[in-house]
Parts: structure tokens; C-alpha cells; sequence
């Protein structure tokens, strides 16, 4: 891929010439891949997405994880990739860096904040990417951009050498456009085989597609229909039955508080730049009263509760993953804070619950792409890797 061609992307870190080489041998071989701006990559500095974080950090003395186990399996790493500032963002604007262009969604936003990442492999930059999703970082862009996407079982994968947010929702997740290469990388980062043996019940979620845009909804319906006929067996089921809008008012207790704790002395020590809807973010968690934090924690226990008794082993569900298509671009902050609230209520069941899910790229609303998710029992990450294999070769 020419200079030219990641120019006009602008998924990649400015200035941040990173290249090396996999093992020769291995299962990845032959594969491309780019890291998020918040892995470690050893003898390179972490900009996290902010200029002044970047100006403030010394470069990283040995890989993340994540970049040595691909590394390890043979892909080689092209690039680190551009993310929301600290990874508090939805939508992928960065004011330091630009915005990433969404290829498959011309004039709309990538999806944020691993938006570099989705960007690159949906542009064909790299065969997969790694970013991370603590509220929906992975799972929006792979939606909007039209990938595959996963978040996998919170603390299933190990985040040594990734920037924190919020470690009780933090997990690494990755990038495919084709369900046969999402499965090889899944296989490496999850360090298992992908399963043939398929689920044997599918529970569809009513209140997920009620919620979504009607657009949406019926863009699905086709995917849901072949997801049904694989699966055999399927049936309806509340997915959150105190509303999305409860169990993202929690997520966004919880995930804002320890987000504040992360950054805080930095804060104080440095007095960045940054910008509005970050600054935000970081307030309201310093202001989450002992009250408030409790609260939430009981809303989350009782989540757990919910989707455990929901999804034992050989169960999953599908739901949209976002309620709609990639939004415009630079659009007004009053109209950003509305479409991030609904985003927030289809994704906030990810930090809550900690299971694993999947976006497949199944769906299209004029001419944009939207995501199918399926979410399963926690552990259950190569089963929701193995649907989406069978899925995409009927």
C-alpha cells in the first residue's frame, strides 16, 4: 500500500514510522495488522491519542501482549493507529489527529475510539487490527465500518502493556473484514481452536431491536432469519429487563469513575489539552458521589445475575449493534451527545456483564453498514467466533 493510499485514510499516528516483522512460521503468516495507539510497541512512545500524553511518556521498553502474541504468530505490524483522545470516545474524531476515514461509509464517521484500527482494515490498509472496547470501543466501529469485530470475555484476553481506562470494563479486542481471517486471529488471541460444534439454542432480543432505528431493525431481519436456520432452535428474550437506559446510566457510573481515578494525576500534574467531550467525560467521574457509585454497583451485580441465568453454555443471543448507521461527521456536539447516549444503552450490557460478543457485518440502511451482534455465556468466545465463520460460509 502506497504513501498515498494511508494519507488519504488517515487511520495511522502522524510521524509514527512502526514496522516489524512476525515469526516466519507462523499461524498469522503472511497476515498485515496495526495496533491501536494505546499497545505498547518497545522503543516507541504510547500517544494514547493526545499530543500533550504523547509529550509526557517515555517510549515503551517491551511490546503490549497483544502486539507480541501476533507477533509471535507470524503477522507483521504495519503501523499504530489513531484513537479518541485517552480512548474516551465514541465516534473517532480526534482534534489532534484528524478523523479516520471511513471507507464503507463515505462522509460519516469510522466509530470510535479504536477508529484508526477499524479504518485501516476496512480500507484493506492491514488484514486485522487490535483495539480496545471498554463501553462499545470495538464493537460501534466494527459496526460502522462494516467488520468484523469482537469484545471478548472481560479479563480473557490480557491487557499487560495496553493504556487503561476503566480496568473493570477494559478488555483488547480485534478487527477482520472476512470471517475467515476474524477466525485465524481469534484463534491466536484466544490461544484456542475455533470449535465446529455450533450453539444449539438462539434467544433473539425484542427490547435490542425495538430500540434500534426501524431502519435498523429490518435491515437485520434477513441475517436474523439465516442466524435462526444455522442455530435451529430459537425463541425471544428480554435482554435487559429494567431498560437499556438503567444499565447505561450504571455503565456510565461505573466506567467514567475509574477513568477518572486512571488519568487523575496526570491531570493534575500536566493540565492538558484536551478536548470538550473528553473534559466532560473525566468531570462527571470525579463527581460520582459514594451514593451514586453503590447504586450502580447493585445494578451491575444484578445484570450479571440476569444474563448468566439468560446464557448458560450453548445459548447466544443477537441484537443490533448499534442502534444506527455511521452518523456524520463534525456534526454539533448537542446532536453528538444524543446519538452517544443511545449507543451507550445497546452497548453499556458489555462492561456490565462482561460476556463476550461479536459484530458481524450483516446489514446495510442506505447504502451504510450495520452490525449483528451475537453475545454468549462468559468463556464463550470461540463458539461466538465459530457462528460467525458458518454464518458467512452458508
Amino acid at each position: 500500500m502506497s504513501t498515498t493510499d494511508l494519507s488519504e485514510i488517515n487511520a495511522f499516528v502522524p510521524g509514527s514510522d512502526v514496522s516489524l516483522r512476525g515469526r516466519p512460521t507462523g499461524p498469522l503468516s503472511g497476515l498485515t495488522f496495526a495496533a491501536k495507539d494505546l499497545f505498547d510497541v518497545s522503543g516507541y512512545v504510547t500517544g494514547a491519542g493526545n499530543a500533550d500524553w504523547a509529550r509526557t511518556h517515555t517510549p515503551a521498553a517491551q511490546h503490549a501482549w497483544a502486539v507480541q502474541t501476533l507477533l509471535d504468530a507470524g503477522a507483521d505490524l504495519i503501523g499504530k493507529t489513531i484513537t479518541d483522545e485517552l480512548s474516551l470516545g465514541i465516534f473517532g474524531e480526534n482534534p489532534f489527529y484528524g478523523t479516520p476515514v471511513n471507507v464503507n461509509a463515505p462522509g460519516r464517521v469510522p466509530g470510535g475510539s479504536s477508529s484508526g484500527s477499524a479504518a485501516a482494515v476496512a480500507a484493506g490498509l492491514c488484514d486485522t487490527a487490535i483495539g480496545t472496547d471498554t463501553g462499545g470501543s470495538v464493537r460501534v466501529p466494527a459496526s460502522f465500518c462494516g467488520l468484523y469485530g469482537i469484545r471478548p470475555t472481560h479479563a480473557r484476553v490480557p491487557t499487560h502493556g495496553m493504556l487503561a481506562q476503566a480496568p473493570a470494563s477494559d478488555t483488547t479486542g480485534w478487527f477482520a473484514r472476512d470471517a475467515e481471517t476474524f477466525a485465524r486471529v481469534s484463534a491466536a488471541m484466544l490461544n484456542v481452536t475455533i470449535p465446529s460444534v455450533l450453539p444449539t439454542k438462539l434467544l433473539v432480543a425484542p427490547d435490542a431491536f425495538a430500540f434500534a432505528d426501524a431502519s435498523v431493525s429490518a435491515a437485520l431481519q434477513d441475517a436474523v432469519e439465516r442466524l435462526a436456520a444455522l442455530i435451529g432452535n430459537r425463541s425471544e428474550a428480554v435482554l435487559a429487563p429494567v431498560g437499556f437506559a438503567t444499565w447505561s446510566r450504571a455503565q456510565r457510573t461505573l466506567q467514567p469513575a475509574q477513568a477518572w481515578l486512571t488519568f487523575r494525576d496526570w491531570l493534575d500534574e500536566v493540565n492538558p489539552r484536551l478536548a470538550f467531550s473528553v473534559i466532560r467525560n473525566l468531570l462527571a467521574g470525579a463527581q460520582v458521589s459514594p451514593q451514586e457509585h453503590e447504586h450502580a454497583e447493585l445494578v451491575r451485580e444484578e445484570a450479571r445475575g440476569h444474563i448468566n441465568a439468560l446464557l448458560p453454555p450453548g445459548t447466544i443471543m443477537c441484537l443490533p449493534t448499534t442502534p444506527f448507521p455511521a452518523p456524520p461527521r463534525a456534526a454539533p456536539y448537542s446532536s453528538q451527545a444524543k446519538w452517544r447516549a443511545r449507543i451507550n444503552c445497546l452497548c453499556s450490557h458489555g462492561g456490565l456483564t462482561g460476556v463476550p460478543q461479536v459484530s458481524m457485518p450483516l446489514g446495510c440502511v442506505d447504502g451504510l453498514p450495520v452490525g449483528l451482534s451475537i453475545i454468549g455465556a462468559r468463556g464463550e468466545d470461540a463458539t461466538l467466533v465459530a457462528v460467525a465463520r458458518a454464518l458467512e460460509a452458508q
